[in-house]
């Protein structure tokens, strides 16, 4: 498996490391103490508390495995940018023949929230701002056909 850089804010990083220990300690012990309690119910064939237990078991060892890799191939993005939109960066936008600007953060897609204003660096949208300026017009092919905007403003 080839190992994909993972852009993350210093917030997005510091929440998973925080995620990470809590799965570490917490979680494994009371999935550990979850699965000793239905083995001693008796017939593990058909034990269905066991069987939960076991896929609880599963999905917080594949939640960790997933974090630990994603933090191993993390680049923590500063956000002090300078006239070039990239992962991090702050960019108003207006579609062209309107006159309503648009505000998104372009980020990793482990952070991207469209109604938060977190646009992914590889959704269709922000993969076009990447490596503009100010004033550039972009397109983007959408369901309804090509939609231009340009670029007023990044932070």
């Amino acid at each position: 498996m080839t190992e994909t850089k993972q852009y993350l804010t210093r917030e997005r990083y510091d929440a998973l490391k925080t995620e990470l220990d809590e799965l570490k300690t917490k979680r494994r012990k009371e999935v550990a103490e979850n699965l000793e309690y239905a083995k001693k119910l008796g017939d593990l064939s058909e034990n269905a508390e066991y069987h939960e237990a076991r896929e609880r078991q599963a999905e917080v060892e594949d939640r960790i495995q997933y974090i630990e890799n994603m933090l191993k191939s993390a680049s923590i993005v500063q956000g002090d940018h300078g006239d070039v939109v990239e992962i991090g960066s702050t960019v108003s936008i207006v579609r062209d023949n309107e006159s309503d600007m648009r505000i998104y953060s372009i980020v990793s897609s482990e952070e991207a929230d469209s109604a938060s204003g977190k646009l992914s660096n590889i959704s269709p949208l922000g993969a076009a701002l990447l490596g503009k300026k100010c004033g550039d017009t972009i397109k983007v092919k959408t369901p309804k056909g090509m939609v231009s905007y340009v670029i007023k403003e990044i932070k």
